[in-house]
């Protein structure tokens, strides 16, 4: 008898959030909606679209897997894939990598640290400042770094290797968030720095590291505009990128072909973030 109106309680309580639930699905339609418009459907277009020949006027024809056959054996494909790899290996060990000595730094709040994360934040990469300082010791000394190879590759990936602003604001953020309790019983234990480092902040920076090797990744499977303002893919195939061959398909009327890169560079992007998530345990709470 004593348990009968907790009882009803709950029942009365589950049949309100029942009601409610007609409420939650209404105001979220909207949104499911314009999700399945906007990004569903173009999605399973490119999918469709990508096993045809379409010119983006007449309507598309299948033509089987002749434009994933013309893409994997085409030479500038296969060199931007490599190209891809190892911008990604120098992203998630050079770009990550000093965006979170940059955090961890400022995290300790050395003289100047404001100024220094101002600054941090400013792109600069001037080649010409680059040739001036060299010439002072080799005066005929004179590169064309994006068009000239092998130098064309690196000069491209100077362009972003270490404006890692993004990564060193998450894991920032992360290391701010820390309860202050954490370090203080630390160093109580007699850990040092570095023990405190490897031990406690890195570990409950795991999430926003991870989120920062995401972004990085994805960006070098994007990367368009620092490739198509500098070197459009040159010299050569040297600085060669797939957003780069698709636009191309695009600028002559290959369509199905452009799309068959799409799906190529959503596939690899699922690759990443499955991988980064289960390396990083991205769904596991810190706390």
């Amino acid at each position: 008898m004593k348990t009968a109106p907790k009882k009803a309680t709950r029942i009365k309580a589950g049949r309100i959030q029942r009601a409610n639930y007609k409420w939650i699905y209404l105001f979220l339609l909207p949104t499911i909606v314009i999700f399945a418009m906007f990004y569903l459907m173009p999605i399973a277009q490119v999918f469709v679209t990508s096993f045809t020949k379409w010119d983006g006027f007449n309507a598309p024809k299948f033509n089987g897997l002749t434009n994933y056959i013309n893409l994997f054996t085409n030479s500038s494909f296969l060199i931007a894939l490599k190209n891809l790899l190892w911008w990604c290996v120098i992203a998630l060990t050079l770009h990550v990598g000093f965006g979170t000595l940059v955090a961890f730094v400022l995290y300790q709040r050395p003289h100047g640290w404001k100024f220094t994360r101002t600054v941090f934040m400013i792109p600069n990469n001037d080649f010409g400042i680059l040739n001036s300082v060299i010439r002072v010791f080799n005066p005929n000394f004179n590169v064309q770094w994006f068009y000239k190879s092998p130098w064309a590759f690196w000069a491209v990936t100077f362009t972003w290797l270490f404006y890692a602003v993004i990564v060193t604001l998450v894991v920032l953020g992360d290391l701010m968030n820390i309860p202050k309790e954490l370090n203080e019983a630390a160093l109580i234990d007699g850990a040092t720095g570095w023990q405190l480092i490897r031990y406690i902040q890195l570990p409950l920076c795991r999430a926003s590291i991870g989120t920062s090797v995401i972004a990085s990744l994805t960006s070098r499977i994007a990367m368009y505009e620092q490739i198509a303002l500098t070197t459009s893919g040159g010299p050569g195939d040297d600085t060669m990128s797939l957003p780069i061959i698709l636009v191309k398909g695009i600028m002559d009327y290959r369509y199905g072909y452009a799309n068959a890169v799409g799906v190529v560079m959503f596939i690899i992007g699922l690759i990443v973030l499955g991988v980064v998530n289960k390396l990083f345990r991205m769904d596991e709470a810190n706390y």
